[in-house]
């Protein structure tokens, strides 16, 4: 078993971690993978996620306008310098 002592750092409003190389190569974690943070009681988990990415069409079919916020723009006023 690999495992190191980190300190979280401060990244923008956030908070991070950096992996040394050797806990990333046990884990099989790789740059630019997707992985899923969760927290079960006092442990912070990190869990890889299948790495397939949706189609546009999946997206939309996926899309709830009550969950993600309705229309983008509900206003027919102009804004900027657009006609229409």
């Amino acid at each position: 078993m690999t495992e190191a002592v980190l300190d979280i750092k401060q990244w923008g409003n956030s908070l991070g971690v950096r992996l040394p190389a050797a806990v990333a190569r046990e884990a099989h974690l790789h740059v630019d993978q997707r992985v899923r943070v969760s927290v079960e009681g006092d442990q912070v988990i990190i869990t890889p996620v299948d790495g397939s990415r949706h189609t546009l069409e999946q997206r939309l079919a996926a899309y709830d306008p009550k969950r993600h916020g309705g229309e983008q723009m509900i206003t027919t006023q102009t804004l900027g310098a657009e006609r229409w």
